[in-house]
């Protein structure tokens, strides 16, 4: 346990190094977008290009891994929105709920992180996940929170915004363009590989410094208190539910023939036990859905996680 710790500890320090400095006013909130552009449009990209460049190209179209995990997704959005859509919360609330329990943050933390702890093969499962969970589950969660009439924006209209967000969201582009170096074999001049490395070797640092960041200015700004029971069960959710949900499908999978390794299955499972992503926040902001809530579970999870996560790597690896 104790070795896991060494290597979960200063990512999750990192975290709580921006989170500090924000509290703190050292990094001032009008930073934050600066930061987040940095990693979003820069370094994070360069970092999932050279992943996926080096990754083989069958790991990155593995279906089976794929129909797993998406299967799993999907059972999380819907168990989620059943357990919680009631009362207050509406078709709104709960699926951005739904979207914050089923969403690891896996691009900020858990491919630095997953490949720290069990090598650059575990870099093409997680990459698989990234893909499915910004294709699909943040599409569907979107549209579903305009089944209770929120606003002018229709369930089709909110899916056609969310898939626009895609196309104009540079990780699946980097994604693409790293397979198809992967499959062609090619490479980039030494020069802008180099430059490429550089950035990419900044992605992790940065961030998981955001993460915090954003996590002490979602603290901050948030007005009104909510009660726990809004949202400690969807941390529960995430960290408990999540991966427990993973494991089974997948080892059901594996004992119906699937072909799906037990290496990948491991990955799919730290995955699914990673806490939520940060940028769920925004996107519930964006959409009308009580942000001071989504902002707690994705706190709550990710202080939690420390100790859940480093558990199941200890129970895994």
């Amino acid at each position: 346990m104790l070795n896991i710790l060494a290597v979960t500890f200063p990512f999750f320090a990192l975290v709580l190094c921006g989170y500090v400095a924000t509290r703190r006013a050292l990094l001032p909130q009008a930073a934050i977008p600066g930061l987040n552009s940095f990693v979003l449009y820069f370094a994070l990209p360069c970092m999932l290009y050279r992943f996926g460049a080096s990754t083989p190209i069958a790991q990155l179209l593995d279906f089976s891994l794929g129909a797993v995990y998406l299967l799993c997704a999907l059972l999380m959005v819907g168990l989620t929105i059943a357990l919680t859509r009631k009362g207050p919360i509406g078709w709104n609330d709960a699926a951005f709920g739904a979207l914050v329990a089923a969403f690891p943050n896996t691009g900020f933390m858990g491919v630095p992180l997953l490949v720290a702890l069990l090598g650059a093969q575990a870099a093409g499962p997680t990459i698989v996940t990234i893909v499915i969970d910004m294709l699909v589950t943040s599409s569907l969660c979107i549209a579903l929170s305009r089944l209770d009439g929120a606003d002018e924006l229709g369930a089709a209209r909110a899916a056609k915004l969310a898939l626009r967000g895609v196309v104009v969201n540079p990780l699946p582009w980097a994604i693409a363009l790293g397979a198809l170096a992967s499959a062609m074999g090619l490479a980039l001049p030494g020069p802008i590989m180099g430059t490429v490395g550089l950035l990419a070797d900044a992605a992790s640092p940065v961030a998981l410094f955001t993460i915090g960041a954003v996590l002490a200015r979602s603290q901050i700004n948030s007005k009104l208190r909510i009660p726990a029971v809004r949202y400690v069960p969807v941390v529960l959710i995430k960290l408990v539910l999540h991966p427990l949900l993973v494991g089974g499908v997948g080892m059901g999978a594996i004992a119906l023939g699937l072909p799906l390794e037990r290496f990948g299955l491991t990955v799919l499972v730290l995955v699914a036990a990673l806490p939520s992503a940060s940028n769920v926040s925004m996107l519930a902001e964006r959409f009308g859905a009580d942000n001071g809530r989504i902002a707690r579970i994705i706190l709550l999870s990710t202080v939690l996680a420390f100790f859940s996560f480093s558990a199941a790597v200890t129970l895994l690896v």
